[in-house]
């Protein structure tokens, strides 16, 4: 899954800290939403792990308080958030590129996020862990409670089997995917992306996440 909404920029446009935003009134419906489509379908997780940022915590949280499994969450810090730099040293002409070109097309390895970590250097810290993950066999069904670029590189790692990050893979707050893996490197298929429980055609909006963030952004500039 992602994380449930967010809101990281007050009204004004000045950013709230990533590493303490909460899920916000949209994000606690969307987190509960996700956890009665598990228990409809009757899913038991042998695991729920998280990136250990406060907004997969309560996601994860309310997605097992409304399956009713009392399951003890994993933080695994190696799956946090590509990481953002300081917005303030962005020059205004750069600004759009540094929010959303992290996550148009083939993305390049170079390629860094508002400035600061590289999708190369997420993908360095993102592959290990999922490796690792995956010569675990103390799981059949693992919930992993993420963020929408980690995620990204995640479902581009298996849709393609190589080093790859495909950032127009959209994550709704909240959304639900689904990867089935065996025990070969090669052997996993997605069975679904993006889907988002309260809303599945997703009908609200036409901009992707990071192009509402820096129009919200702009406000402050």
């Amino acid at each position: 899954m992602r994380h449930g909404s967010v809101t990281y920029f007050d009204a004004s446009g000045k950013p709230v800290l990533p590493e303490t935003v909460a899920l916000n009134e949209q994000g606690c419906a969307q987190a509960s939403a996700a956890g009665h489509a598990f228990a409809a379908e009757g899913i038991h997780f042998d695991r729920v792990i998280v990136s250990g940022l406060p907004r997969t915590v309560e996601t994860a949280t309310r997605v097992l308080a409304a399956t009713g499994q009392g399951i003890d969450i994993e933080i695994w810090p190696e799956f946090e958030e590509i990481r953002g730099g300081r917005l303030s040293t962005i020059a205004d002409a750069d600004l759009k590129d540094a929010f959303t070109g992290a996550f148009e097309g083939m993305v390049g390895e170079d390629k860094r996020f508002l400035g600061g970590e590289s999708v190369g250097e997420l993908m360095d810290r993102i592959h290990p862990a999922v490796t690792r993950l995956r010569g675990q066999d103390d799981w059949d069904t693992v919930l992993l409670v993420l963020h929408g670029g980690v995620n990204c590189a995640i479902l581009s790692l298996a849709l393609t089997g190589q080093r790859m990050f495909l950032g127009g893979l959209s994550q709704t707050a909240g959304c639900i995917n689904a990867i089935d893996v065996g025990e070969a490197e090669g052997d996993w298929v997605v069975r679904f992306v993006n889907y988002s429980p309260p809303a599945p055609l997703q009908t609200s909006t036409r901009s992707t996440t990071m192009e509402q963030l820096y129009e919200q952004y702009r406000l402050s500039r």
